[in-house]
């Protein structure tokens, strides 16, 4: 239970760290972040209570405090698109519990990214009045986005989210491979486990 709350609320001081920073300017941080790995690797690795708790949880918590800080709702079907995004990306690593490691996820990584990516922006072209409801609009909301929100073209969110989540399933694998492997070492010695 320790490992998990620590685990959510890294990624909530990592989300909001990130979120005020871009605020100020930052932009090349857009989209890197831990929470799609999270779901990724969580889903693959969790005890089943875990398993999406933890990467909604992180979520739902981030957008608390930055929601409020920006002065946005909760309820907007864009923010819902990114929590059915992040559950779909927890269920391609449902599919993989049986055989998580670095050659099943760091694939389903970029599968993740891409699900996350398409969703999320059809929500906003969905649901924003800026974009044009055809197809033209959706291939400006999949590339370079609305200019009155940011100077970042939606394409290099795309780039950094493939970017971060290959680069925090990564370390996620690698942790996980490296606590089971000290387990057992552990175990064989006869001492106590590290949870």
């Amino acid at each position: 239970m320790i490992p998990a709350l620590i685990l959510i609320l890294s990624a909530v001081a990592y989300r909001l760290a990130a979120g005020l920073l871009i605020h100020s300017g930052a932009t090349s941080l857009s989209n890197f972040a831990p929470l799609a790995a999270i779901a990724l690797c969580g889903a693959a690795y969790f005890p089943s209570r875990f398993k999406f708790s933890i990467p909604l949880g992180a979520l739902f918590i981030s957008d608390l405090f930055l929601n409020y800080y920006y002065g946005a709702t909760l309820l907007q079907p864009h923010i819902v698109g990114r929590y059915l995004a992040l559950a779909l990306v927890g269920l391609i690593g449902l599919a993989l519990q049986d055989r998580a490691s670095f050659k099943t996820l760091l694939p389903a990584s970029v599968l993740g990214s891409t699900v996350f990516y398409l969703i999320t922006n059809s929500f906003s072209w969905l649901s924003d009045p800026g974009y044009v409801k055809n197809f033209g609009g959706l291939i400006q909301a999949l590339t370079v986005g609305l200019p009155e929100y940011s100077s970042t073209p939606t394409w290099m969110f795309f780039r950094n989210s493939l970017v971060s989540d290959l680069f925090f399933t990564l370390l996620f694998v690698a942790c996980m491979h490296f606590g089971r492997k000290t387990s057992r070492a552990c175990a064989g010695a006869g001492l106590p486990r590290v949870a």
